[in-house]
């Protein structure tokens, strides 16, 4: 405020006290009303005053400011771009490292085919399915070769870059990669046939029927046969898998055989993608943002169709990223992804043929015919997957049994049939049903009771129709359910139950090594980061460590993030995400660059959410950091609040216990153009060493795990 306003407000409220002590009268109520209300407008005069030259004095502090960031721009982004080619190096490692392993493979000669070399991979297929004579054992102990081959395609589609292959080699990969789940499935179907043959010769003692259970970590393979048709055995647990059957009477007098083929991977959802026409692998630098990076930050479900981008396959969509792109780019390449349609002939034949829908069901599906995405019944794999595997639960026709010819068993050649099965009506009228009950995985956590879900072939898709009395058994973890009909099935989660997240932090736990933590809805995640590897080091839910087989255990961040989804902990978004989960819209350009700095700085400082990220608007994102050398969680007190949208950052006076909102900055700050020059402001030089010399290894390995997050988008 100028002085001389100081000087006449001054004098004015003066000379209006002194002529009121000048009158020597006794002062009235009324004149006595007439001063406070005088005093008290010259004091509001006198405080807008004062206001408005703070405001002015602020705006000029922030002309200032806004001049030598421009100023200082170009050099800093300069600079900012030198310890940016960390993330090129880090790519370029990641080539060369393929290129070694796959010359180490050639130099081996173990046997095993190179999944990338057509030649090889049609050889292995060739052989595989000329070979007729299989058991369950050797099918056991070669679906582990075949699941490594299809991992290691579908990695290589996750991480390689589209200068690495070609999206012809893309359509081809993932070609290969339908052809060796349809081949294992078949060689289960030619080894169960095989054991059908001869099931007369395992009955067992106290029933005359035959059962048997065989599992590994891949599978749990349980087959029951009904040799001697008594109807007080129409009921059986396979007591070393935990799971079991009650049949209707009619298939208890039958010559029918109940197979429960319990597959811990999901081969069947990836076909409802192919069936939708959507992507069935991500590209690599994803950040699967369903708005454009010019996103106006309109809240979920107001974007218009045409403009969602298209969802990967919840069984097997990741995201990540080898180096730094653009936002811009990110979304460019994420559309450089193969979709590979099949003819009507090639899906019915790469459909499960123990899935043969009964006649009644193909009319009611083609009555749903062209209305089937709003079909209540049919299930959007977007919001629910699969998790703890697939279930394939057949009937199937007894085979003529081997008969002894001498010193020789004669086997009749016949193909594996489903047992022709139509439900009945029972003594009360109602529909005959089989019963089912599925012993959990031990290996997976549902956090809600599971969906149960069946598989329907000629659709390609999950449906809950045809499923009833459905009892879950938390503690016992099993579930039971009737069904008219043999099905292929699931236990469908919540994909996004684990979202929003409640908190995050991210700080350093020694040279290149970090740990990453997330506290979800339902459990605290922490994660390990050294070099090029991840380890999870808990998972705790209730106040109980859980998920001990796959924690301790070192992997790359494209495994670790299968492996959780795979036991049920989805902590990771899609594109899609946000049409299920209520959270305020963030810019890509923002987001992005928010976490290839925080990568960068991740040596020497500590990152964490902040309640006023929600608050800031769709182009700015909001979050806590210090500096971070010693060991321990930072204190609540020793944060500074940062915002940044991608172009400039700037330190908040604000705080976690402020009342509101508020873009004022912290007394005696800059703007800066990157994060980097913003923390080094204030930063020890023992700080910027580390960042410096960090390996270029343990700044991707935390970029990806911060982009697969998205901690700032869902928290």
């Amino acid at each position: 405020m100028p002085n001389c306003i100081k000087i006449i407000l001054t004098f004015a409220f003066l000379s209006l006290i002194a002529n009121v002590k000048s009158d020597g009268k006794k002062e009235s109520k009324k004149e006595k009303e007439k001063r406070l209300k005088a005093e008290a407008l010259l004091r509001a005069q006198q405080e807008e005053a004062e206001r408005l030259e703070r405001e002015r004095l602020y705006q000029e502090h922030l002309e200032k400011l806004e001049a030598k960031y421009q100023g200082e721009r170009e050099s800093e982004l300069a600079e900012l771009n030198s310890l940016e080619q960390k993330f090129l190096s880090a790519q370029q490692w990641k080539i060369n490292y393929r290129e070694q392993a796959k010359w180490e493979h050639y130099l081996s000669c173990d046997g095993t085919p190179d999944p990338t070399v057509p030649q090889e991979i049609n050889t292995f297929m060739s052989l595989w399915r000329d070979d007729q004579d299989e058991d369950i054992q050797l099918v056991m102990e070669k679906e582990e070769v075949v699941l490594n081959l299809i991992e290691k395609l579908e990695f290589l589609l996750l991480e390689a870059s589209p200068e690495e292959i070609t999206d012809k080699q893309r359509d081809q990969y993932q070609e290969v990669i339908l052809q060796l789940q349809d081949l294992l499935h078949q060689k289960y179907n030619d080894a169960t046939q095989n054991l059908l043959k001869i099931a007369s010769m395992y009955e067992d003692s106290e029933t005359g029927n035959m059962h048997t259970v065989l599992k590994d970590e891949n599978i749990t393979f349980c087959i029951w046969v009904n040799l001697k048709k008594k109807a007080r055995f129409k009921s059986h647990v396979f007591q070393e898998a935990g799971h079991g059957f009650e049949l209707p009477k009619a298939l208890a007098l039958s010559s029918v055989a109940v197979r429960v083929l319990h597959t811990r991977y999901d081969h069947v959802s990836p076909r409802w993608v192919q069936c939708q026409g959507l992507p069935r692998q991500e590209a690599s630098y994803s950040l699967e943002l369903a708005e454009h990076p010019e996103d106006t930050g309109q809240g979920p479900g107001e974007e218009e169709e045409e403009g969602r981008e298209e969802p990967s396959t919840p069984a097997a969509e990741e995201m990540g990223s080898n180096g730094r792109k653009s936002a811009a780019s990110l979304k460019e390449n994420s559309n450089n992804t193969a979709d590979i349609k099949e003819t009507k002939e090639e899906t019915e034949k790469n459909s499960d043929i123990l899935d043969v829908p009964s006649q009644e069901e193909d009319a009611l599906l083609q009555e749903e015919a062209g209305g089937r995405e709003e079909a209540p019944k049919a299930v959007d794999l977007q919001q629910l997957v699969p998790v703890g595997g697939v279930f394939h639960i057949s009937a199937l026709q007894l085979p003529p049994q081997a008969q002894d010819v001498g010193d020789w068993s004669m086997l009749l050649d016949a193909g594996l049939e489903v047992y022709p099965y139509s439900p009945g009506e029972a003594e009360d009228g109602t529909q005959e049903a089989v019963q089912i009950t599925l012993r959990l995985p031990d290996n997976v956590i549902y956090f809600q009771a599971p969906v149960v879900a069946r598989w329907d072939p000629a659709g390609q898709q999950w449906r809950t129709d045809g499923i009833s009395n459905i009892t879950y058994e938390a503690e016992e973890k099993s579930i039971t359910f009737s069904m008219g009909a043999f099905y292929t099935v699931a236990l469908l989660q919540d994909a996004h139950l684990n979202l929003p997240y409640q908190a995050w932090e991210l700080h350093p736990a020694g040279v290149d090594e970090g740990l990453f933590t997330v506290t979800a809805v339902f459990a605290t995640i922490q994660i390990q980061i050294k070099d090029d590897q991840c380890m999870l080091s808990s998972v705790v839910v209730e106040e109980e460590e859980v998920l001990s087989h796959i924690a301790g255990k070192w992997m790359s961040p494209f495994a670790l993030r299968a492996a959780l989804k795979r036991a049920g902990v989805n902590i990771f978004p899609a594109g899609y995400s946000s049409k299920y989960v209520p959270v305020p819209r963030k810019a890509a350009l923002a987001e992005a660059k928010a976490y290839e700095q925080m990568a960068l700085l991740a040596a020497a400082f500590a990152f964490a959410h902040s309640k006023w990220n929600g608050e800031a608007g769709p182009e700015r994102v909001v979050f806590k950091a210090r500096e971070h050398l010693t060991a321990g969680s930072a204190k609540d007190n020793d944060w500074s609040l940062f915002m940044f949208d991608g172009e400039k950052v700037q330190n908040l006076k604000l705080t976690e216990t402020s009342e509101a909102f508020s873009e004022e900055l912290e007394e005696e700050s800059e703007f800066h153009s990157t994060l980097y020059h913003m923390l080094k402001a204030s930063a020890s030089s023992e700080a910027m060493d580390k960042v410096e010399r960090a390996g270029f290894l343990f700044i991707d390995s935390v970029y990806q795990l911060l982009l697969a997050t998205r901690v700032l988008a869902y928290s």
